[in-house]
């Protein structure tokens, strides 16, 4: 909150200041999707700190699709419809998320999250070599507040924090390695139950 008003304040009394400030920020976030978006199948390693608890995963992306693993859950989502399979009790449910449930679990959503109802900042990185983004929400988002840090070189987040609507503390997502140009075929990002026999398929839809 104090953000936000601190942002509708360089509004009023400045407005060219922060078009610039602003103008840098989008700048820096629409290098960083490009940047993505060209460099075909991505996998990246990563540990989450969440107010519910720590945990390590990988995911595999292709445009919007993915693939999420972390603490006993996979998870394919192949544009449309997502898959959650639960190892413990080998069962999988099925839904189609909205954009809100989407960014509680991609840690890409943001590459178009930004472009409306966000209050954008550049501010100094952790060192020489990154970008620091400060997104604020304007609205009633679900995600009041995003941190990302990025390469100067890649364009490439190596750290995101993100704030959810209801809680104190942010969710962070460290970024541990990062390798792109990887071959997927898009029945990659769905659910085979021909490998998990005898799963109980739940259909929320």
């Amino acid at each position: 909150m104090k953000r936000l008003i601190n942002c509708i304040i360089l509004g009023v009394i400045g407005l060219l200041p922060l078009m610039a400030q602003t103008s840098d920020a989008r700048a820096v976030l629409d290098r960083m999707a490009e940047s993505f978006y060209r460099a075909g199948g991505v996998e990246i390693a990563f540990t989450v700190h969440a107010p519910e608890g720590n945990s390590k995963g990988t995911i595999r992306l292709k445009g919007e699709k993915f693939e999420l693993r972390t603490g006993g859950i996979t998870t394919w989502f192949d544009g449309k419809t997502q898959w959650s399979y639960l190892e413990a009790n080998n069962e999988v449910n099925i839904t189609e998320p909205t954009a809100d449930e989407l960014n509680s679990i991609h840690p890409y959503a943001w590459l178009s999250l930004y472009k409306h109802g966000y209050c954008l900042a550049l501010e100094p990185g952790t060192d020489a070599n990154t970008y620091k983004v400060v997104m604020t929400a304007v609205g009633d988002a679900e995600v009041k507040g995003m941190t990302l840090i990025v390469t100067k070189s890649e364009y490439r987040p190596v750290n995101i924090e993100m704030l959810y609507r209801g809680y104190q503390e942010p969710t962070e997502i460290v970024i541990s390695n990062y390798r792109t140009g990887q071959k997927y075929v898009d029945s990659s990002f769905v659910f085979d139950a021909k490998k998990h026999p005898g799963v109980e398929v739940i259909d929320l839809r």
